[in-house]
């Protein structure tokens, strides 16, 4: 090489481009299947199409590369999997954001048209990602890519949604969910965050209903909820309170009878012993209200707003009716001591909204517990519990395990419209649910072509957990 061919400084970009070019061309990162040897596998933790990479995934990808190189110089058939994640409500998040900045939102465009538009954005992100890490020179399988919207993994989503509904493990209802006002969705309880604010205990007498001179006193941080009442609660031998278990108590403003009930689920140190019981808006108030067979009043609406059943409360946002409630009952002379105190809300991960705690009909996967071997918590309580799988850091199998010990049913419905559309057909005709892998044009039961998709997608986690099968070519049979 001539000093005129020579560059006059060395740059680096340029050199690693070629050598990466030159790795790919001659098939260096790609994985074979060798009879015999058990192979190496990492299944790439598949970044979000949010936005672009940050230096936890620069610190992420060089260990697992490390890893994989390391194997692969050994002789060991190796595969390194990459992939991205369509992140479900982070990615609508961000592009409901950006439309936000240009003056519309995704209502102004209609469901086609604001989905087209984060495919738009998908392609972009998408593409910078994929930049990004063959920059940092990664030796990932790039022929192996996988998009978790991608055919393949779709169409495991939509196995596995069928295979758990047909075996009754995968159900719609009527229970409590966490709802946030903004994003207009229902979340799982991973996506709520909770902070600890300074907010006010309010004590609020109830006159019991054939005594209205006597009162049973309750504390609450939310009594805009008690619009919704439909019990008290008290433990069963309380003696404060055992002689009116089985009364009734007339709810303030509402002006309605509602029942003094024992439940061993009570803890008589706490506050005044007596808990006031919302069914609609308090997911301990849901399970005593179950056990009971109280009613269920939502009074909280999706909008956030105050609903009918508030009675004259009715459209005040939630948040205005809290001191309308308290300064009635401060009227009525029902009001006891208001103390400052400070608790744990639970707020939106993606907009740090106030989560709402209401009712609405939803799916859920049914998840059992570690005292049920043969439910999918069960089973996954057992695999850590009896070291078939080994958590790393030690310290954090405790912390999984415990998160199984109380988990509730997994709320899978998400009513956004980016994501995995829950393949399940309503029927106009008979009502029938036609649940199925493939669209159908008719109902299975009546024949009906007047058939309509449920119109919510599945929580992102759900196509997420099925990764390291999906993305190997489960349910179809592969090498």
């Amino acid at each position: 090489m001539t000093s005129s061919q020579m560059p006059s400084a060395y740059n680096a970009a340029d050199v690693e481009q070629r050598i990466y070019e030159d790795w790919q061309s001659k098939g260096y990162f790609n994985a074979t299947i060798e009879k015999g040897k058990e192979p190496y596998v990492i299944i790439m933790p598949p970044p979000n199409v949010t936005g672009e990479l940050h230096l936890g995934h620069a610190l992420e990808k060089a260990i697992e590369d490390a890893l994989t190189r390391w194997r692969r110089m050994t002789g060991v058939p190796t595969l390194w999997l990459p992939g991205t994640d369509h992140a479900g409500i982070a990615t609508q998040w961000a592009v409901e954001r950006q439309l936000a900045s240009e003056g519309t939102s995704r209502h102004d465009l209609g469901r086609d048209q604001f989905v087209e538009t984060v495919w738009e954005h998908v392609r972009k992100y998408g593409g910078i990602i994929h930049e990004q890490s063959r920059r940092l020179g990664i030796s990932a399988d790039w022929e192996r890519h996988c998009f978790t919207l991608d055919p393949g993994p779709s169409k495991a989503v939509r196995t596995t949604f069928v295979n758990l509904y047909e075996k009754g493990r995968i159900y719609r209802h009527e229970r409590i969910i966490n709802w946030c006002t903004r994003c207009a969705t229902a979340l799982s309880d991973l996506e709520v965050d909770y902070q600890d604010i300074d907010g006010k205990l309010y004590n609020i007498r109830y006159p019991l209903q054939d005594d209205p001179n006597s009162f049973i006193t309750v504390a609450t941080t939310r009594p805009e909820t008690m619009l919704g009442d439909t019990g008290v609660a008290v433990h069963p031998e309380d003696d404060r309170y055992s002689h009116i278990v089985g009364k009734n108590v007339v709810l303030p403003i509402m002006d309605r009878p509602i029942p003094v009930v024992g439940d061993d689920a009570l803890d008589r140190e706490f506050g005044t012993g007596a808990l006031k019981v919302t069914p609609a808006h308090d997911p301990v108030d849901f399970e005593i209200g179950e056990r009971h067979g109280l009613e269920v009043f939502n009074v909280i609406g999706l909008d956030g707003g105050m609903t009918a059943a508030a009675g004259k409360y009715q459209g005040v946002d939630r948040v205005d009716a809290r001191q309308q409630v308290v300064d009635e009952l401060d009227q009525l002379g029902l009001l006891g001591e208001v103390e400052d105190y400070r608790h744990s809300v639970g707020h939106c991960q993606r907009c740090s909204s106030v989560v709402e705690p209401l009712v609405s009909l939803q799916w859920f996967v049914n998840l059992g517990g570690p005292d049920q071997p043969n439910s999918i918590a069960g089973k996954a309580h057992a695999a850590v519990a009896n070291g078939d799988i080994t958590v790393v850091p030690e310290r954090f199998k405790r912390v999984y395990l415990n998160w199984l010990e109380n988990i509730r049913d997994w709320c899978i419905s998400r009513q956004l419209w980016w994501g995995h559309r829950i393949p399940v057909w309503y029927c106009s005709a008979c009502e029938h649910m036609t649940v199925t892998i493939e669209d159908p044009d008719k109902c299975e039961s009546c024949g009906s072509s007047d058939i309509v998709q449920d119109a919510d997608v599945l929580d992102t986690w759900f196509s997420s957990g099925l990764w390291p099968h999906s993305t190997l070519g489960w349910p179809d049979q592969t090498e």
